[in-house]
């Protein structure tokens, strides 16, 4: 598990990177959810030329005369300024251009200037750069809307679209090969304040911000865009006109004459993405990229992965997951909050990337216990009452692989007589009477939860205390040891059990190689055992007990003269019953 961690944060921070088209879509469509609704600043009108209008006025384009009039009525409701996006095409056939540029002139007035291929460039306007003159995005050309007067305060209406098709930043400036043009949301602003100049702010990775006096710095990415807001702006009409104290965006919204323009919030005409970008210039808090996001994405990328990764890898499966999903909680609670703070930092790809990771460190932490139960099963089905097993195999923790110093009580078996038996009877014979004895050891002990370690011949040695804790576990080692030679007798099958039992601290776990799981103990009180069980004959007893099991078994024992074992100093004091 461990060697595929960096892999994988390899393969799942690629598309963030790169920016692939899936996680670029799925990043914008997840800040169009959660950017928080701006209200109506209250300074903007959008006034929609409709189709009853048009029909009104006979036909479109309306005459120039009519557009002076239209002006020059905004003005009288109280207008204090008023925007023109609508293209026109060609002159007026009715010499009305004259009457309709002295009319803008009453009052902050702006045409917009739509782009197009043609190598046309607007004139620039004074521009003041801080820094160096790096970013933007250089306009193709523009066709000129209005050809008598250049002194029109004129501004392109840009609306390029993001990967998935949909307007969501609008440039407030572009380059062209003579300098920087404003955008037509620009110009509004330097139209209401009279400002010949604006301030651009920029670093080694573009601009940072746009000044225009009146109004606080604008935030926008190292291309000049503002990501706008999508502000419900109140809408009037030729019949209304409620204009009062407010700067008139006016547009058509006739059949089939200004293209619309799919947004987050549905299709739109020009004037009202223009109107929403001037909204969106007031609003302090209104969403931007800042310079430093990919670094930061990238930190919580690879935090927050690597954290799902190993809270499930090396935790309980209960505990990894519910630290993995807190985790996710978390990531998804940070960028919910920063982009209702209008700090567009992107966690989607987060957030995707440590559910993916948390799945396959699940799939290969589930894999793992899978085998380790399989494994538990096939070592201890045969030498642990059933119940044991299962419990082991629901709680793998019981069982502490790789070694463990732990106090424990040994107990030894030998069949007595085995050779005699064997010249005597038939293989088949002697094997069934092996087997009869050996099932009466096995049960005894699984029936006092000890764990019968292993068979050595028609020898057999089990374990008290592990894998699982057994309280005094001494007293029921002898007691298993008891049982044991009452019922060889009840069996009556011509052979006799020696048992040694003795207690003491060992080094249990598991042994042997990483492939094959052998779960045993050794230490000197397994030697001990042993011994004790050789010496039986020599004492002529069928049980001998060590010192320390006798000291906590709470059984009165009778003591018989120490005896010297092999690997001992000194004579081992011996009991039985």
């Amino acid at each position: 598990m461990k060697k595929l961690i960096i892999p994988l944060l390899v393969i799942l921070v690629l598309p963030l990177v790169f920016q692939t088209t899936p996680t670029e879509i799925l990043k914008l469509k997840v800040f169009d959810t959660f950017i928080k609704e701006q209200q109506p600043s209250g300074n903007f009108v959008i006034l929609n030329i409709t189709e009853e209008d048009v029909e009104r006025e006979g036909g479109y384009p309306l005459p120039r005369k009519r557009l002076a009039d239209i002006q020059l009525e905004l003005l009288g409701k109280g207008a204090l300024g008023v925007g023109w996006v609508i293209s026109f095409p060609q002159p007026d056939r009715l010499m009305g251009d004259v009457e309709f540029a002295r009319s803008l002139e009453y009052a902050p007035s702006v045409l917009a200037m739509f782009e197009t291929n043609s190598g046309q460039y607007p004139k620039t306007t004074g521009t003041v750069i801080k820094g160096n003159d790096t970013g933007g995005i250089l306009t193709t050309g523009v066709k000129e809307n209005f050809y008598t007067y250049e002194n029109i305060l004129q501004g392109i209406a840009s609306a390029p679209t993001e990967i998935d098709q949909l307007v969501r930043r609008v440039p407030l400036l572009l380059k062209t090969p003579e300098g920087w043009v404003a955008s037509f949301g620009t110009q509004i602003y330097k139209a209401l304040f009279d400002v010949k100049t604006y301030i651009i702010t920029t670093n080694q990775n573009g601009i940072q911000e746009i000044a225009i006096r009146g109004i606080p710095p604008v935030k926008t990415d190292s291309l000049g865009r503002k990501w706008i807001s999508w502000v419900n702006t109140p809408e009037t009409d030729l019949q209304k006109m409620d204009v009062n104290g407010k700067f008139v965006f006016v547009g058509v919204t006739a059949n089939g004459v200004m293209p619309q323009v799919a947004t987050p919030v549905g299709l739109l005409e020009p004037h009202k993405i223009q109107a929403a970008l001037a909204e969106s210039i007031l609003i302090q808090d209104s969403p931007y990229i800042p310079d430093y996001a990919l670094a930061l994405e990238l930190f919580i990328f690879i935090a927050s992965v690597g954290l799902v990764w190993a809270f499930i890898s090396y935790l309980g499966i209960t505990w990894g997951v519910s630290l993995a999903l807190l985790t996710m909680a978390l990531t998804g609670f940070y960028g919910y909050y920063t982009i209702t703070t209008g700090v567009l930092i992107d966690i989607t790809w987060s957030l995707v990337s440590q559910f993916i990771a948390g799945a396959i460190a699940f799939y290969l932490r589930f894999r793992e216990q899978y085998k380790l139960r399989q494994q538990i099963k096939k070592q201890f089905e045969h030498y642990l009452d059933p119940r044991q097993v299962k419990r082991l195999q629901k709680d793998p923790s019981l069982l502490k692989l790789g070694g463990e110093k732990r106090r424990c009580t040994f107990l030894f078996t030998d069949v007595r007589g085995f050779t005699a038996l064997s010249e005597t009877l038939s293989p088949e014979e002697v094997t069934t009477i092996m087997n009869k004895a050996l099932t009466i050891q096995s049960n005894a002990v699984q029936k006092h939860g000890g764990m019968v370690d292993k068979y050595i011949g028609d020898a057999m040695m089990a374990i008290f205390n592990a894998p699982m804790d057994l309280l005094h576990h001494e007293r029921i080692a002898v007691e298993c040891a008891k049982e044991i030679q009452e019922n060889i007798i009840k069996a009556n099958i011509g052979v006799e059990i020696g048992v040694g039992v003795n207690t003491g601290e060992a080094v249990i776990g598991n042994m042997g190689s990483d492939t094959r799981f052998d779960y045993s103990a050794i230490g000197d009180a397994v030697n001990t055992a042993a011994r004790l069980e050789s010496a039986t004959k020599e004492a002529g007893v069928n049980i001998l007990i060590g010192e320390e099991t006798e000291l906590y078994c709470g059984y009165p024992l009778k003591e018989l003269k120490p005896i010297k074992v092999k690997g001992k100093e000194k004579p081992l004091k011996i009991y039985t019953f």
